[in-house]
């Protein structure tokens, strides 16, 4: 007790130990932008995390009981709970990177974009200037052909300025344009560098890269009457173009836009979705195994008497296990509730210090070690977390005295 009663003293008093503060230090946890981000935090943890890792407990339970191996299912869903809070940590802070080349979420949410919608990704290229110039940059960055092409004629649009980085990695040789059929337009976009220099200007030479995943549009009067995209040697043809007469020739601004890198999980936006991603990960295993030993309590007779009335199952879901189910339900909530309101290693792990991940639980760390060397302000916090708490280890312990009677 001593512990609490000197924390709810220490939490009236300034950081020197001697002022008296009053409620200040209270009053203080609602105030300024980064206080209510970290309440604000605080509270979708507690809204969000335990109620979803009671729904996943709840069908990770379920799918025990219908599928094989489910020993080895339950094994695998516990296993993140062996790990420490720490590691896991860790582990996230890696899944999480924003280079697709290093974080796992952004590299499968490449893989899936590219694969539905793979983009050029040629951000800073740019036709020649000068005298030899084909082509013109427009403020809004596309690029559009100095000349005017009539079906039946082929384009050379050479680009400059791509990083290596940016290129294929097994680029395929530039090559000619296709003969064009008539109502044709056939073309080659391609990195017009030559290692070692020589080469003739804005033709395809030896060595030089075909720009592949190029889009290329036809525009006449402001209007596009036909588009393609170039292969992997940088070639295109335009199949039908609509119309009669001259078109010039366009490249979006969007070929030159970077490709797309996923989703910024560690951004001011996602990063506390993203935490709580990894808690799930965590927890859910110790809610499936609690949800999935309330299951194996269930009388069968109730569920086979709900089938043989002619109910579905998830009728039985719904109407019979759900409610006989609900004890255990409320016990995994309340003690998530109760964990989360003490989350501390993911977030300081994971959000690394950036106040738009901050929760009660870290700020009250900062406020008295981490900097902020306030001890009374970190005790305000930590009188407010036990005010949090008690409540739901009340209602726990009430429930365990009216099972226990």
């Amino acid at each position: 007790m001593y512990p609490i009663a000197f924390s709810v003293v220490r939490s009236f008093f300034r950081a020197d130990g001697h002022s008296f503060a009053g409620v200040d230090n209270y009053t203080g946890i609602f105030q300024g932008h980064d206080n209510l981000v970290t309440v604000r935090n605080t509270a979708i943890w507690v809204v969000v995390a335990p109620t979803l890792v009671t729904a996943i407990g709840l069908v990770f339970a379920v799918l025990t009981e219908r599928i094989r191996w489910s020993t080895a299912f339950k094994m695998v869903v516990f296993m993140p709970m062996a790990v420490s809070f720490l590691a896991s940590g860790v582990i996230f802070r890696l899944v999480y990177e924003q280079d697709p080349k290093m974080g796992v979420a952004n590299a499968a949410m490449v893989a899936v974009h590219d694969t539905f919608e793979p983009g050029a990704g040629y951000p800073g290229a740019g036709p020649r200037t000068g005298k030899d110039a084909t082509g013109t940059q427009q403020p809004d960055g596309s690029i559009v052909s100095n000349r005017q092409y009539t079906a039946g004629q082929t384009a050379l649009l050479p680009l400059l300025r791509i990083k290596p980085e940016n290129l294929p990695a097994k680029p395929v040789a530039a090559a000619q344009p296709p003969a064009a059929r008539p109502g044709e337009l056939t073309g080659t976009v391609w990195f017009d560098f030559t290692k070692g220099g020589g080469g003739t200007p804005n033709q395809p030479n030896a060595g030089e890269s075909g720009l592949p995943r190029i889009k290329v549009e036809a525009v006449r009067d402001g209007k596009v009457v036909g588009k393609a995209t170039t292969g992997d040697d940088g070639t295109f043809t335009m199949k039908k173009v609509k119309g009669d007469g001259p078109v010039t020739l366009r490249l979006p601004k969007s070929n030159f836009t970077a490709s797309y890198g996923g989703a910024q999980w560690l951004g001011n936006t996602l990063i506390t979705p993203a935490i709580i991603g990894s808690y799930l990960w965590v927890w859910s295993g110790f809610a499936m195994v609690l949800i999935a030993a309330g299951l194996a309590a269930i009388p069968r007779d109730a569920l086979e008497a709900a089938r043989v009335d002619g109910a579905t199952e998830w009728q039985v879901f719904r109407r019979v296990t759900i409610p006989l189910l609900a004890p255990v339900l409320t016990v995994v909530l309340v003690t998530m509730v109760i964990n989360v309101l003490k989350v501390f290693d993911l977030v300081f792990i994971i959000g690394g210090g950036d106040p738009h991940a901050s929760v009660l639980a870290l700020q009250m760390w900062v406020e008295s070690f981490g900097g902020g060397n306030d001890p009374g302000k970190g005790s305000a916090i930590a009188v407010l977390l036990f005010l949090l708490v008690v409540p739901a280890m009340l209602f726990n312990i009430r429930r365990m005295r009216q099972e226990r009677a």
